[in-house]
């Protein structure tokens, strides 16, 4: 006689056969909306807090971290079960969130207090935190190998950059005004920074700590995400609705791709062939084919999506 399977195991069974997923957190509506990304279809929301912003995902998929920010806490969802699993406190006002490549730490830009909170995964708690320079951080990412993170400050006009062994910033890189979005190189020698207010795209030599390259982007560019190739890096333009292509060999733009309004925060797929941008004021995640350079959907998801991660 065959049994049922219980609902856990089939929510599990589920997930494993979907696509990647994509995880977008909606601000204005306080949930983590959940796209498979092999159909562009949305599978289900989970509650995140009030106002979720920064997301990341646990190596092994089932943990969720999402920085809410009038609660000023790390919001941590149990994925298989769907519902809140505990919460960290972070400090006042926290915003973007990173992930160290083997998992143990998540850290979280905390604009109030003008640091970086580091969140061991091990034990849950927080661990350690790191004062930077720049006025209200957003953005903390860290580089490939895990030794450094770089922070975006939206009123520093510089990148401020974090020894993780040493807990403790070690540089400052000066770039335009407003810095947001961060991406590495896969090999970690060159991080590309968005200026928003310039409107500029910088390219930072990782071994010197300056800046090698710079080039002017769409209006008020913001989020920026490199392809595994490292060949292109995409970066979303909030002043125009669209999103740029930057040719890194080139060093040059090549193509300019519309999307929906105010797009922000973005990611890829592991294979590097979907880009996931989250558009805050149209409500949706626009979903653009890499190799053909062209939209080819948009996902609607909660009110004010924030950005993407995607596992």
């Amino acid at each position: 006689m065959r049994h049922a399977l219980p609902a856990l195991t089939l929510v599990a069974a589920a997930i494993a056969q979907a696509g990647p997923l994509a995880y977008v957190p909606n601000e204005g509506s306080g949930t983590l909306s959940v796209i498979d990304t092999a159909t562009d279809a949305v599978l289900y929301e989970l509650p995140a807090g009030a106002k979720p912003r920064g997301t990341v995902i646990s190596p092994d998929g089932r943990r969720a971290y999402v920085s809410d920010q009038p609660g000023n806490r790390l919001v941590v969802i149990d994925l298989a079960a769907r519902r809140l699993a505990g919460e960290i406190p972070l400090g006042e006002s926290p915003e973007g969130l990173g992930q160290s490549p083997d998992g143990r730490w998540v850290v979280a830009a905390v604009e109030e207090a003008n640091e970086v909170v580091f969140v061991d995964t091990r034990t849950q708690a927080r661990s350690f935190a790191v004062k930077v320079k720049g006025k209200n951080p957003e953005h903390a990412v860290f580089s490939p190998d895990g030794r450094w993170v770089l922070v975006s400050a939206e009123e520093g006009g510089a990148v401020d950059v974090i020894d993780v062994d040493r807990r403790a910033q070690v540089a400052q890189i000066p770039v335009g005004t407003r810095p947001r979005g961060i991406g590495f190189s896969p090999d970690g020698r060159r991080a590309f920074v968005a200026a928003e207010m310039s409107s500029e795209i910088y390219v930072i030599d990782t071994q010197s700590f300056t800046v090698r390259d710079k080039l002017m982007a769409g209006p008020k560019s913001n989020g920026i995400s490199v392809h595994p190739d490292g060949r292109r890096v995409f970066i979303s333009n909030g002043g125009d609705a669209s999103v740029s292509v930057l040719d890194v060999e080139r060093m040059a733009l090549v193509a300019t791709i519309p999307v929906g309004q105010r797009p922000w925060n973005m990611a890829l797929t592991p294979d590097g062939r979907k880009l996931y941008v989250a558009c805050g004021r149209s409500g949706a995640v626009s979903v653009i084919d890499t190799e053909t350079l062209q939209r080819v959907a948009d996902v609607a998801v909660g009110k004010l999506p924030w950005g993407v991660v995607v596992r």
